[in-house]
């Protein structure tokens, strides 16, 4: 009987050792293709070229505008405040730079070292921003795909501030109001 059970658990422990040996080749064949995938993405990315994107005027931009790429002048910041992430509970140093050309201005917003790194007066060189809503005004961001870069001189003489497109005030529809086409609330518990 003891030799039985010795053998169970043989057999036991060598099956136990074979699903190990598979999964780890499992996990090595997983390996392999995410990091073929990430240096195809890679690839991709170096080979992309910013000047073949099409320059976007301040005053052209909507509240959902999407792969901005304009030049600015920085004309004023706002003085930062401290915020608190909802998900790590991490603070941030956030303000608002005062940004134009000669079709119009907006506010962008700044986070942490960008804030910084951004003075009055600078020309900046915007990459693949975006535009959204902050309580219901336009904001320019840059994200996480987003950059910037330095220029020395603007291609444009005057900055339009009577065109400040964050002065104008979009409704959003309230998150609680959603209704179906009958007008019944269409949220479901």
């Amino acid at each position: 009987m003891k030799d039985r059970i010795n053998n169970k658990t043989d057999r036991i422990n060598w099956l136990k050792t074979i699903l190990l040996i598979i999964t780890s080749q499992q996990s090595l064949y997983w390996l392999q293709t995410v990091f073929a995938t990430h240096n195809k993405v890679l690839n991709k990315l170096s080979t992309y070229d910013d000047s073949e994107n099409e320059q976007t005027k301040i005053g052209d931009l909507t509240p959902y505008s999407r792969r901005v790429y304009t030049v600015v002048k920085v004309m004023s910041k706002t003085e930062p405040r401290e915020v608190t992430s909802r998900n790590d509970d991490s603070t941030h140093t956030v303000g608002e730079a005062l940004v134009g050309d000669e079709t119009g201005s907006l506010y962008m917003t700044l986070w942490d070292d960008i804030y910084e790194a951004i003075n009055d007066g600078m020309i900046l060189n915007i990459k693949d921003a975006y535009v959204n809503l902050f309580k219901g005004s336009m904001r320019l961001n840059l994200g996480r795909y987003g950059s910037y870069d330095e220029l020395d001189e603007a291609p444009f003489e005057e900055v339009n501030l009577e065109n400040n497109l964050s002065s104008k005030v979009y409704d959003r529809p309230r998150r609680d109001d959603r209704r179906d086409r009958y007008g019944r609330n269409s949220r479901r518990y």
